[in-house]
């Protein structure tokens, strides 16, 4: 019965740990016979645990919703990381209590040698205040986008633009990504036919979500890099493309993707793109580049740079 048992909580284990397995699967890592995994589920059924399965070739299970739900299975780091990211709960409306709920719930049961851990952390890993409050996000919406990523369903959604305009999106969603203060939606929109990122805080879903898709390739390897890039640009009052007399990869080395991005010219030669809130931020961006350089646009950082070289030429002559 303690082998049975044990083996129960471990599948119970693994039927959590991924959306579906197929019956060979989870014999190979429990190390036992298709049949045993067949007896073990119905076991797991008479428990009130519902377990849907798949009619096919190899048969495939997975851990379906039920009116209650049952205990979770975590191990070690899940544990710790569970703790620190409900001490952590901020920004979602409605939830702190909640959250503090089940912190108190989980330490509780925590193992000592899990303990010491998540004590010494939170003793010195310490957050800096931030100036400003981060923006509401409710915890269903966040779960709902998440869940689209998860299972490739579209995901059709009102949104609220910068400028308080109201627009409905029909989007493939791949990326739900923390960035800052604030959690972004990558998706592609069908309508535009190109990606987009989109602040989670103005987004209201529409139920149900829409029909499968076939997930396509990502707009690149690092999203968080590409993300940081497109929310950066989106800020920028203004924009800048520059000349700079020095090879594509080596100005690329200098700069992050929050600054702006390079376009090869030829050998010698690269084209910047970049942008900031002010001139002066550009200015002092570009000279710290350590290369001549030629404004392209706009005429007001032109006109800024040629003010700050006459400036410095009488510095230096009063030297």
């Amino acid at each position: 019965m303690l082998e049975t048992s044990a083996r129960l909580l471990r599948l119970l284990s693994l039927l959590q740990s991924r959306r579906e397995w197929t019956g060979p699967e989870l014999a190979q890592r429990l190390e036992v016979s298709e049949r045993t995994i067949r007896n073990d589920i119905d076991r797991l059924r008479s428990l009130g645990y519902p377990v849907d399965a798949n009619r096919g070739a190899v048969g495939g299970y997975r851990l379906g919703a039920g009116a209650q739900l049952p205990p979770l299975l975590l191990d070690d780091d899940e544990a710790v990381a569970t703790v620190l990211g409900l001490r952590a709960a901020t920004g979602l409306a409605g939830v702190e209590e909640v959250s503090l709920r089940a912190l108190a719930k989980i330490e509780q049961v925590l193992p000592r040698r899990l303990r010491t851990r998540v004590a010494a952390l939170g003793e010195f890993a310490l957050r800096v205040p931030e100036d400003t409050p981060s923006p509401q996000v409710d915890a269903e919406v966040l779960t709902t986008l998440a869940a689209a990523c998860r299972d490739a369903e579209r995901l059709r959604f009102d949104y609220r633009t910068h400028g308080g305009g109201e627009s409905r999106r029909d989007v493939e969603p791949y990326r739900l990504i923390a960035w800052g203060r604030r959690w972004y939606l990558l998706a592609w929109d069908v309508e535009r036919g190109d990606w987009r990122t989109f602040r989670a805080d103005r987004i209201t879903p529409r139920i149900p979500t829409g029909p499968r898709f076939a997930p396509r390739p990502l707009p690149t390897d690092d999203v968080t890099t590409y993300l940081s890039g497109r929310v950066s640009a989106a800020a920028w009052r203004y924009r800048a493309r520059v000349v700079v007399h020095a090879p594509a990869d080596e100005v690329a080395e200098r700069i992050t993707a929050a600054v702006g991005h390079v376009e090869a010219r030829d050998a010698a030669t690269c084209v910047l793109h970049t942008g900031s809130d002010s001139l002066e931020s550009l200015a002092v961006h570009l000279g710290m580049l350590g290369v001549d350089f030629e404004v392209v646009d706009p005429p007001e950082l032109a006109d800024h740079i040629a003010l700050l070289s006459e400036r410095y030429a009488r510095a230096v002559r009063r030297a």
